[in-house]
């Protein structure tokens, strides 16, 4: 019988990260009935006219451009980042390491080096970032391993970022720091399972972060409050160093990706990464520089006339109002800036959902129980508020699969790809540009961010994580209940199709930021960046 010591670890651990705050930081929140919180930093009385100005400024090369310049220092952009970012944190409780006089001294050292020769350390100068709790930093706890020994195999030091770690499935709730909620409103979601780095990005407690994602934890976290997330194909950044569960899955990993308020950090992020060669650090890393022909999208016709393809449903759930509204406004935009739009027939999606859950559960219980044996911390069976995480709902992993079951699993995966890019390439008689479909916008989620506890449908992420396409979450609307009335009653696809029906009340979702996902092929992360940029673009032209 394991040693319950995981409570005093947990309270120890909360004690730890409360002293860290700077006292003079410590804020009195509103109301709990105040649900939108994302503007309140401006107003609480921490942050300085030119502070709020600085973290107001949500296109990250225009913060890059003012930091090479000088015309910012880094210490007052890092001094007023980590003040919004404690006053979030006091919010909507979003992170999990606190270490402002290091993060300082290092902004110092920076502005030094700029004084004294000019020039910048790296295309990331002086630039805080913020990183899910499961990248490791030298010196730093994570969560899920607490020796402080490791650090994040990207030389980040040499593209001279500053980092702040955030926490923590589809939403983002543990036993150690509760439940992280969502700044647009407080009674949903922030998306998981890198929600932490989705609410600090969404209050501009951070101008860039760094989530992973196996089945949607950037894109969930991107739309849900309002940003930018790509999601690589596995293998395109390095992920050494960084501590995962499942490890040893190598069937399929987890990708690690861009989160920002603008397309310029996610481009900016992607860039400096892979302009340092991490594959000289990272075995699994692929061997691919930044291919600038394929951001100028030499193999979608440089950008002129693109064919997207919208998929209005998954063919097992429909979405919601608010996502259906997204769906059509993205292609009366994308109408009116000339480019194609047809639509998409989902192929097989139930099936490839299903095959990759049956690889993650392959070996999912041994995992969990080998981890928490230790301490004796309980699995959590429930992230609903209204029932304990600790009590028995009825929800069991299951036995596992052996290894020829599961090369059984990956052998019909496989065929699965193969189906999927021919059907994909077969669009090539449709699109009228003599290619294949430039890429595949489709919902994130069918609903916008949900209540707590009410994440349940994750099939429009899982799909394309089976086929290891290259995704990017972007922002498009929030719901508006006379807009978003409540559509009347339709064939149910399935039995979560009615749930995700009888879910939706306008007025429950409110304010929540509603995103959508540009889909490209298989390492087309260069591409991906450019389309969805050209989608954001035409979305600004419109509104």
């Amino acid at each position: 019988m394991p040693e319950q010591i995981w409570e005093q670890l947990v309270a120890d651990k909360r004690r730890r990260q409360q002293e860290a705050i700077p006292k003079d930081w410590i804020i009195s929140p509103p109301s709990d009935d105040v649900l939108d919180v994302r503007k309140f930093p401006d107003s609480c009385g921490l942050l300085t006219d030119r502070e709020v100005e600085i973290t107001n400024t949500v296109d990250v090369q225009q913060l890059l451009d003012k930091l090479a310049t000088a015309q910012w220092s880094s210490v007052e952009v890092t001094t007023a980042f980590y003040k919004r970012a404690v006053v979030a944190h006091q919010l909507v409780n979003c992170l999990t390491e606190i270490f402002v006089e290091r993060a300082l001294a290092r902004a110092a050292e920076l502005d030094e080096h700029l004084k004294s020769t000019g020039k910048v350390v790296g295309p990331l100068h002086g630039l805080p970032i913020s990183l899910k709790d499961q990248v490791r930093i030298k010196g730093q706890e994570a969560v899920m391993d607490t020796d402080g020994k490791y650090t994040y195999r990207v030389p980040m030091r040499k593209a001279a970022a500053l980092i702040l770690p955030t926490p923590q499935w589809s939403e983002t709730y543990n036993l150690v720091f509760g439940r992280t909620v969502n700044p647009a409103n407080r009674t949903l979601t922030s998306g998981g399972s890198s929600g932490g780095e989705g609410a600090l990005v969404g209050m501009r407690g951070s101008p860039l972060g760094i989530g992973s994602d196996i089945g949607g934890s950037v894109r969930y976290p991107s739309s849900f409050n309002g940003l930018y997330g790509l999601r690589p194909s596995y293998g395109r950044l390095p992920y050494s160093g960084a501590v995962n569960s499942m490890e040893g899955q190598d069937s399929q990993p987890s990708s690690l990706g861009p989160i920002s308020g603008s397309m310029s950090g996610v481009k900016a992020l992607m860039r400096a990464v892979i302009d340092q060669r991490p594959w000289l650090r990272d075995p699994l890393c692929v061997r691919m520089k930044w291919d600038e022909d394929a951001y100028q999208l030499a193999e979608h016709g440089g950008g002129k006339k693109l064919c997207f393809a919208i998929m209005w449903d998954d063919g097992n759930v429909v979405p919601q109002p608010p996502v259906m509204r997204a769906l059509e406004t993205t292609k009366k935009v994308l109408e009116a800036a000339g480019h194609t739009v047809i639509d998409w027939q989902a192929l097989k999606h139930q099936e490839l959902y299903e095959n990759l859950a049956s690889i993650w559960m392959a070996g999912a219980l041994a995992d969990i129980d080998a981890v928490t044996a230790a301490t004796g911390e309980p699995r959590l069976t429930s992230m609903s508020p209204a029932a304990s995480a600790l009590i028995d709902t009825g929800v069991h992993y299951g036995p596992g699969l052996s290894a020829y079951e599961l090369w059984q699993v990956q052998r019909r995966r496989t065929v699965l790809r193969e189906e999927y890019l021919a059907h994909w390439r077969a669009t090539a008689a449709r699109t009228g540009t003599g290619r294949p479909v430039d890429a595949i916008i489709a919902p994130v989620a069918p609903s916008p961010a949900p209540p707590h506890g009410m994440t349940k449908i994750s099939t429009y992420t899982v799909v394309w994580s089976s086929l290891n396409y290259t995704c990017c979450a972007f922002p498009v609307t929030s719901v508006d209940p006379v807009l978003d009335a409540q559509r009347p009653p339709h064939t149910f696809l399935s039995e979560n199709d009615k749930e995700n029906y009888e879910l939706y009340d306008p007025d429950t979702f409110k304010n929540a930021p509603v995103g959508l996902q540009l889909v490209g092929g298989s390492f087309e992360e260069e591409a991906v960046i450019a389309m969805t940029e050209i989608v954001d673009a035409a979305l600004k032209a419109s509104s």
